[in-house]
């Protein structure tokens, strides 16, 4: 399983479909408001889902959803320091989550509950990694919101050791500044192989600083250009941690660029191997038939279907609607489907996939 995928958000997923499925996420912040406001909001919520249950179901069901939807209310935490909640209820189901993310209200009641508004709830730390090339050595750091800690490789981090694991016919050579450079080169494949060990266990966004000089050396021959958001050029073989964070931090403070820098990134390389496809019809048969790895999703991004004459295969939908094969959003259904096959999903602005007819997958192969 995908292990951005909390175990609470997995419980909502696996959750039985039964109508009415009532997903509710409002800001709650006990520690910044009266406890009185909150309570009013809470209760505007439920007299909303009051209504419409009453309105579209069999009193029966709706009163046992309305009981455990008052019960959870009724004794939600106020000592918590998160920012909002999410609530799901159906007749036989119940969960509450307390989130650290900012939310606007929304307030959904279907035939499966909503899952979107959790999916940008996840993944906000700023996790990086740095890559500091000079002409002596490299140092590879490990950023964190306001960290960077020195990360320890079995790379050698100098090309000095390289010079006595060098062909007689390069170490004979007159013209030192190529021997040098035939060092450096051996050296940045060592430095290039060592990423794959650590962008296996940790996706981040990489920086790499150096010169332009060997910046454009490690450049020509890297294999990780996906995983490499920027190359900030310069000499910073003497800077000091703190040095480091400063120059880092225009990059930091627009993070979702850098997000997003490294994704279109990704979906160029899937392209180029032929493990990318786009389009929802192409995106809900690859998922149906669990091949999705990565889902790349513009926000708010909706796609009433039809389904075909399979299950993998579906049409947009057209008014009227065939109530037997009418998918509300087709997009939710491919979220859900890929987090539980062990796959992953990430939100990006609005028209950025636009080429791309506004979603795109990664495939296994």
């Amino acid at each position: 399983m995908n292990a951005n995928v909390t175990p609470e958000i997995r419980e909502i997923i696996e959750a039985v479909n039964y109508r009415p499925a009532i997903s509710i996420i409002l800001p709650f912040e006990p520690k910044m408001g009266q406890k009185a406001a909150l309570s009013y909001s809470l209760k505007t919520t439920t007299d909303k889902v009051e209504q419409e249950l009453l309105t579209n179901y069999p009193e029966e069901i709706a009163s046992l959803a309305l009981h455990k939807l008052k019960t959870i209310i009724k004794n939600l935490n106020y000592d918590t320091h998160k920012k909002s909640i999410a609530i799901y209820v159906s007749p036989v189901f119940e969960k509450v989550l307390y989130l650290d993310i900012a939310v606007e209200e929304r307030i959904v009641i279907d035939e499966s509950f909503e899952i979107r508004d959790l999916i940008y709830s996840k993944k906000q730390m700023q996790d990086y990694l740095v890559l500091l090339l000079s002409s002596n050595e490299i140092q590879l750091y490990h950023g964190s919101a306001n960290m960077l800690a020195r990360i320890v490789s079995a790379t050698p981090e100098s090309y000095h050791a390289f010079e006595n694991d060098t062909p007689q016919r390069v170490a004979n050579f007159s013209d030192m500044a190529e021997r040098k450079e035939i060092l450096m080169n051996k050296f940045l494949h060592h430095v290039d192989h060592s990423l794959d060990h650590i962008l296996k266990a940790y996706q981040f966004p990489v920086f790499v600083m150096g010169t332009e000089r060997i910046s454009g050396h490690f450049k020509s021959l890297t294999r990780h250009q996906a995983a490499i958001v920027e190359y900030i050029h310069g000499n910073y073989e003497e800077a000091t941690l703190p040095q480091l964070q400063e120059l880092l931090k225009p990059y930091l403070n627009n993070w979702e660029k850098v997000k997003q820098i490294k994704l279109m990134k990704e979906i160029d390389e899937a392209a180029s191997n032929k493990k990318l496809v786009y389009g929802m019809k192409a995106v809900w048969q690859e998922v149906m038939n669990q091949k999705g790895r990565f889902l790349l999703v513009e926000k708010n991004y909706t796609y009433p279907a039809q389904h075909g004459s399979r299950e993998d295969i579906i049409y947009k939908a057209e008014e009227p609607y065939n109530k037997f094969s009418y998918i509300k959003d087709a997009v939710d259904d491919v979220i859900e489907k890929i987090l539980e096959t062990g796959g992953d999903v990430e939100f990006v602005d609005e028209n950025l996939l636009q080429e791309y007819q506004h979603i795109a997958l990664i495939k296994y192969y």
